[in-house]
């Protein structure tokens, strides 16, 4: 067989027990089984986990890096407030650098595929806008960058803003974002960000119920608008804090209007622990959504980074593994197959949420994958298994070689 890379001893998630070989030609993946023969001389991965690259299904490269910019540690209010006064500052150079860093840490971390959400309103303009869409065309040798517009600040109540956001959708934003709570009329922002997306024929992804009150929820209306519009399996919601306030029942009744309607959740453990809870000095709720809860109830789900070094989150290094043990940690979870169903969150299910028809370590597709030193799913969420190299389409990305300890000498 004529290859381009042969890797054998390989396993993949979900099957633990076998061990595979992974043969590469001209970008894709031609052959996954044991015993395959090449002309080239095969990397022996020593039992090691595969995956096709981890997803990031919501990220904001354009606000990341603001740590001794912006005051930290306050509220969501507060958190918005300080970046709004950043932004004022932004340049297309300077969002391009802080971009350019936190998309280098994520390649690193063997993140393939990302969306990342993008403000635009009549401050800004499309000014972060446009610095992602250089990064986009100037990183695609290593990662697939979706850019989601969207209002931060409010749509309605922000004049002016629905037209930029227009602008950003005619220069080629891949999809439309919203954040309901942000205007007075939130069922109508929602509206209106429907009729966008079908106007333009993409997708949507709202920032939503990031709260811990339980009592009421925009995500009915999103639910009811996406079956309204048919556009079952087209939209996203982020954060959705709400659902970790609700008790057993409320919560499957809740899992069951989101599987039915095709509308996916993203969880950001990180951003939601930050901030969320600060009004109690005791007994302080996690608020972070048992993904992996919706997941068994048939809900389409992803865990994400959201914000790395800035007021709403002034940690993070764009690590995936890192993001899934955090979520298990908070989450409590212990299960073998609730482990690897954390790792599923950062890579197969997450591919589904963003519609990644080509995802996947079969004969074919585009050859992308991370090879991980850990042995399988659960070991590599409870170790936060460090990521050894990637390939995308094919080519060699990133390669991080594992530590050596060096021994004194005998003698």
């Amino acid at each position: 067989m004529s290859l381009d890379h042969l890797f054998t001893n390989a396993r993949l998630p979900g099957r633990p027990h076998e061990r595979v070989d992974i043969a590469v030609r001209a970008g894709r993946f031609v052959a996954v089984e044991p015993g395959l023969r090449a002309d080239v001389p095969a990397e022996d991965l020593g039992g090691r986990l595969v995956v096709p690259g981890f997803v990031e299904t919501h990220l904001h490269l354009d606000k990341a890096c603001l740590l001794g910019r912006c005051d930290c540690g306050g509220t969501l209010k507060e958190a918005l407030s300080a970046v709004a006064r950043a932004k004022r500052d932004f340049t297309e150079e300077d969002v391009y650098a802080r971009a350019r860093t936190a998309l280098e840490r994520a390649i690193t971390h063997g993140t393939t595929r990302i969306r990342t959400h993008v403000e635009v309103d009549p401050r800004i303009g499309l000014t972060s806008f446009r610095a992602l869409k250089r990064l986009k065309a100037d990183y695609a040798w290593a990662v697939d960058l979706e850019l989601c517009a969207f209002p931060q600040e409010g749509l309605l109540d922000d004049p002016g803003c629905e037209e930029v956001l227009v602008a950003a959708l005619d220069e080629g934003a891949d999809l439309i974002g919203g954040v309901p709570y942000t205007d007075r009329d939130a069922d109508g922002h929602v509206a209106r960000i429907f009729a966008l997306a079908q106007a333009y024929g993409v997708d949507i992804d709202f920032h939503l119920d990031f709260d811990l009150d339980p009592s009421w929820m925009r995500l009915d209306e999103v639910c009811r608008q996406t079956v309204a519009h048919g556009y079952g399996g087209r939209v996203a919601i982020g954060h959705v804090t709400k659902l970790s306030a609700l008790p057993p029942e409320a919560f499957a009744a809740a899992a069951r209007r989101l599987a039915d309607a095709g509308v996916a959740v993203t969880v950001l453990p990180a951003t939601d622990l930050f901030l969320l809870g600060r009004e109690h000095d005791h007994s302080v709720p996690r608020g972070v959504t048992p993904a992996h809860r919706l997941a068994a109830l048939g809900v389409t789900c992803s865990i994400s980074t959201n914000n790395v070094l800035n007021p709403f989150t002034p940690y993070g290094d764009c690590s995936l593994v890192r993001m899934a043990n955090l979520y298990a940690n908070v989450a409590q979870v212990a299960a073998p197959e609730d482990l690897a169903r954390c790792l599923d969150l950062v890579t197969e299910s997450s591919a589904r949420l963003m519609r990644l028809a080509d995802y996947g370590i079969a004969p074919g597709r585009p050859a992308d994958l991370v090879v991980l030193d850990a042995a399988d799913a659960a070991e590599a969420v409870c170790a936060v298994s460090p990521v050894l190299f990637g390939l995308k389409r094919g080519r060699r990305t990133f390669t991080r070689p594992a530590p050596r300890l060096h021994p004194p000498e005998a003698g």
